[in-house]
């Protein structure tokens, strides 16, 4: 039906003009008006799988960042392994004793020679190096049966050696025979050392 907008009757569709009052129909009008609204497009749906919005936080910035993995919940992250711990710092090095050399007889009776870690050379003084042995018993050999390197001592890893150096009159530990050039005696607290004619004792003393 057409409805006249002059006098409000209501004419059959097809008229053009109101069998009323004889107006002129609105063209369409009532084709417009039965016909019913188009509906509007709805929007096309997300793509199963894909978020239409970037949760807030999470996700990879417009920038392009990628975003970062989180460890599902529930999954133990392996704990970094501990640090190693240093090493105790090594006990200072030297012999846990002191020890020294005693003269007993042929010289300065009661004359004490302190024998340091390591090498002690025992012998006289040296006029053409200017040397002076650790154990120095020139004033102890008045008839020069000691060699200038007579004969050596090693206080090393808590053990004390004598070596004769190829001294001219040999070198005697406890009135055994003569020592061999080059092979080291290990010689303990109490031992008696001869050199030339002068009797050395040796004393070691714990530290306390």
């Amino acid at each position: 039906m057409i409805k006249c907008s002059e006098c409000g009757y209501e004419n059959m569709d097809g008229l053009d003009y109101c069998d009323g009052c004889g107006a002129k129909l609105a063209a369409g009008a009532g084709s417009s008006a039965a016909a019913p609204a188009a509906p509007a497009p709805e929007a096309a749906p997300a793509a199963e799988g894909t978020n239409s919005a970037p949760a807030a936080g999470g996700e990879a910035s417009a920038a392009g960042e990628a975003p970062q993995s989180e460890a599902p919940t529930g999954e133990i992250k392996p704990e970094p392994a501990p640090a190693a711990e240093p090493a105790p710092a090594t006990a200072a090095a030297g012999a846990p004793f002191k020890a020294k050399l005693s003269v007993v007889r042929g010289g300065r009776k009661g004359q004490e020679f302190p024998l340091e870690d390591g090498k002690n050379l025992i012998g006289r003084w040296d006029p053409e190096t200017g040397s002076f042995p650790e154990v120095d018993l020139d004033a102890d050999d008045p008839e020069a049966k000691i060699s200038r390197k007579h004969a050596l001592i090693l206080i090393e890893n808590g053990k004390i050696t004598i070596e004769d150096i190829g001294s001219l009159n040999g070198t005697y530990v406890n009135r055994q025979p003569r020592l061999s050039p080059g092979s080291p005696a290990e010689i303990k607290s109490g031992d008696e050392v001869i050199i030339g004619k002068t009797f050395l004792k040796l004393v070691v003393e714990p530290i306390s």
